[in-house]
């Protein structure tokens, strides 16, 4: 099955490199296509080249965009070479073969991430070439594609050593390039269309291109793992061990926590296996941290926490006192950080501006689930008052700031707070009930008076209970989505025990 290239279509952007090939092609006899730019580059060096339009008998048209899709040039490519009737179309219609394509793509990630008009990023959606690319390598039996110029260097290799020759498998391997070019570039397009953040989210859809790195191990010892993703981007490491897969999962739910408060006073939060065992805000950062910690001291030993401020003496004074695993902000004082670096294995991360991508990936089964990230937080402008008693300024605030937390805990989740404090929460239960009982008592465990507290719920209330429980402890508001068929039940116990409840429209469910 070898073959040796007797023509040959070049049409790409970028031209550094592809002197070398083009000189190759040109000593071993092969008759060379080209489109605009191009066939002026070959033309400058001297070599012989026939201009793809007198294949076609059109010019380049509406501005670039049509150039090479005719059937003389998709013909030349696709006709099966073994095939009596391909063969005889060929003759027929004077289709010439093609038997070697070198082709790239236009820069649509490299314009989306320079910040182009929408016009200009358009513009760079590539159909001629992407289209030449899967035609060669469909006829990979007969045809040799080059997709990218990171191969140039490889083909001038094989063509050399096999004298202007390819086998069967080299051209059959650079057909799994091609797709895996074309299956990239459509997923940039893709993610573009569905978020315009393809600088970030189109990377999601090819991890394997990402910088990677091996951890210790995955969620346990027995499984092997790594990490794909450009983590000194997001953090500068200031100290500390290495990070281990669990630290990793628990680092992202502390960020996508402590976004939901980026504006404000100073906010701290304790992670333990992705849930919130604490978090406050307060009008300074020690405050916020004192705040966090007495909501479950016990279960902040070994945790994650994470501030939106930066860490001054005194509020490291305190944090130094706990063992953590993992610190992150925003900055730190210089005395403060030396003081947090006197334990030899604590990691201190500073986290830095960056935009993280809108969609997220979970692997099932034999597959992917690709979804939107929840980016949806509800405020007290968007509440809908359905009792006879209204929520009060402070109600409303502790409702906002229950709510935030209710939506970054595992379902089912109930979420008990009090002026900018978690108080409770009870996490990943079957039942709403259950999470309930769960977050009343851990708040009373730890001495916090109910009374006056607002309660959160992920997803609506299927029956009054949930709300009689609350009420019998102390909750004096609820926020809940709504949506049950039963929620009058929930609104007419309220209503006759002077309850205030809102509702939103808005599940949150985190599984």
């Amino acid at each position: 099955m070898s073959k040796k290239i007797q023509s040959a279509l070049i049409s790409v952007y970028y031209k550094d490199g592809l002197e070398p090939l083009v000189r190759l092609l040109h000593e071993n006899g092969v008759k060379l296509y080209s489109t605009g730019g191009t066939q002026t580059f070959i033309e400058n060096l001297q070599i012989p080249v026939t201009a793809a339009e007198e294949l076609t008998g059109y010019p380049s048209i509406f501005g670039g965009r049509v150039k090479t899709l005719h059937p003389a040039i998709m013909g030349g490519i696709l006709y099966r070479r073994d095939d009596a009737g391909d063969v005889a179309q060929a003759a027929q219609y004077n289709i010439p073969a093609i038997d070697l394509v070198v082709v790239d793509l236009y820069p649509f990630e490299e314009t989306v991430a320079s910040g182009a008009s929408e016009e200009d990023i358009i513009e760079k959606i590539d159909i001629g070439g992407i289209s030449l690319i899967r035609a060669t390598a469909k006829n990979f039996k007969d045809t040799l594609i080059v997709s990218s110029r990171s191969q140039y260097g490889a083909v001038v290799d094989l063509l050399s050593a096999k004298g202007g020759a390819t086998d069967f498998e080299d051209r059959r391997q650079y057909a799994g390039e091609a797709f895996a070019v074309s299956s990239h570039y459509d997923g940039a397009i893709n993610s573009y269309f569905i978020s315009k953040e393809v600088a970030s989210d189109a990377a999601l859809y090819d991890f394997q291109k990402l910088p990677s790195q091996t951890l210790r191990y995955g969620e346990n010892p027995h499984q092997s793992a790594t990490y794909f993703g450009d983590l000194e981007g997001i953090f500068d490491k200031l100290h500390g061990k290495e990070l281990s897969y669990n630290n990793l999962v628990d680092v992202d739910a502390c960020v996508n926590l402590i976004d939901e408060f980026v504006d404000g006073d100073p906010t701290f939060a304790i992670i333990k296996h992705t849930n919130a065992c604490g978090i406050a805000t307060a009008a300074t950062a020690k405050e916020a941290y004192d705040n966090a910690l007495a909501c479950d001291p016990v279960s902040a030993f070994g945790g994650v926490v994470i501030t939106n401020s930066t860490v001054d003496l005194a509020t490291a004074e305190e944090l130094n006192k706990l063992f953590m695993e993992i610190l992150i902000a925003p900055a730190y004082e210089e005395d403060a950080l030396a003081l947090l670096k006197s334990k030899k294995n604590r990691i201190l991360l500073k986290r830095n501006a960056v935009e993280l991508p809108n969609v997220m990936f979970k692997t099932i089964l034999n597959g992917v689930l690709v979804q939107d990230k929840d980016l949806s937080t509800e405020i007290a402008s968007q509440f809908t008052t359905v009792t006879e008693k209204a929520p009060t300024a402070d109600e409303l605030s502790a409702l906002e700031f229950a709510l935030k937390v209710c939506k970054h805990t595992k379902s089912n989740t109930i979420v008990l707070a009090k002026e900018n404090q978690l108080l409770a929460s009870g996490t990943g239960q079957t039942s709403r009930v259950d999470a309930l009982r769960q977050a009343i008592d851990k708040a009373k465990a730890f001495g916090f008076d109910l009374n006056g507290a607002v309660m959160a719920s992920d997803a609506f209330f299927p029956f009054a209970d949930c709300v009689e429980i609350a009420h019998l402890a102390g909750v004096t508001a609820v926020v809940q989505p709504g949506g049950s068929i039963r929620d009058k039940d929930s609104v007419e116990y309220c209503n006759a025990n002077g309850l205030a409840m809102v509702t939103t429209g808005v599940r949150h469910f985190k599984h």
